[in-house]
């Protein structure tokens, strides 16, 4: 939970944003439907985030996908999950209006290009705020791309910074847009500085977004 002292309040608002990231082990679907069930049980609206046109960031890092190519790719990967799971959220709708939204759409905004130049902004400026972005994908890659040359190494680990910086700034139009909270099956270290305070800097709507982090089992 991040920051902790929302930990006995968060439930108190009526909506948030469950976001979900393509060809990851963690969406499952048991495991999609485990995180439906928890959010049923304290919200009664909330923005199922789809990660496709991000996720070709990853696409043309990890498997050499021209921009086009990983585009039009990780969009059909979009589409073909929702088609998969629109099932299980129309089973829930009688107790929380789950709604799909995906990060294209959220891109094509005017709003959305406003955030993504002050992050990249920040970024370029603020080497506080870009070592912390920059640490997780050099962590990652440095344990799952350990044979990778250093500079194929350093391409990923700037393509990972890119996706944050897109990421977040779809989370600022989503907080902006009256959902305060976000639930994902995993951590974001930089969203947690950012809320312990120790990226002033940041976007108001990244300073006062609450983050759960769910520990789900697939059943």
């Amino acid at each position: 939970m991040s920051p902790a002292a929302h930990r006995n309040t968060f439930e108190d608002h009526e909506a948030c944003f469950l976001g979900v990231s393509l060809d990851n082990p963690s969406f499952t679907p048991a495991k999609f439907d485990s995180m439906l069930t928890w959010v049923s049980r304290r919200f009664t609206r909330c923005i199922v985030l789809i990660g496709d046109s991000i996720h070709r960031l990853t696409l043309a890092s990890t498997r050499g996908m021209n921009p086009d190519q990983a585009l039009d790719h990780a969009l059909d990967l979009g589409r073909q999950f929702v088609r998969a799971q629109q099932p299980v959220l129309d089973a829930y709708r009688g107790v929380t209006d789950f709604t799909v939204v995906t990060c294209g759409e959220v891109q094509e905004t005017e709003e959305y290009a406003e955030f993504h130049y002050a992050l990249c902004t920040l970024f370029a400026k603020d080497d506080a705020f870009r070592a912390s972005v920059e640490a997780f994908g050099r962590a990652y890659h440095a344990k799952y791309s350990p044979m990778v040359g250093a500079v194929e190494r350093q391409q990923r680990i700037d393509t990972s910074s890119a996706y944050f910086l897109e990421e977040f700034a779809v989370f600022c139009c989503l907080t902006r847009r009256d959902l305060p909270v976000m639930v994902y099956p995993g951590q974001f270290v930089t969203l947690a500085e950012i809320a312990a305070g120790q990226h002033p800097q940041a976007p108001d709507e990244l300073r006062d977004l609450t983050l759960v982090s769910l520990r789900l089992r697939g059943r």
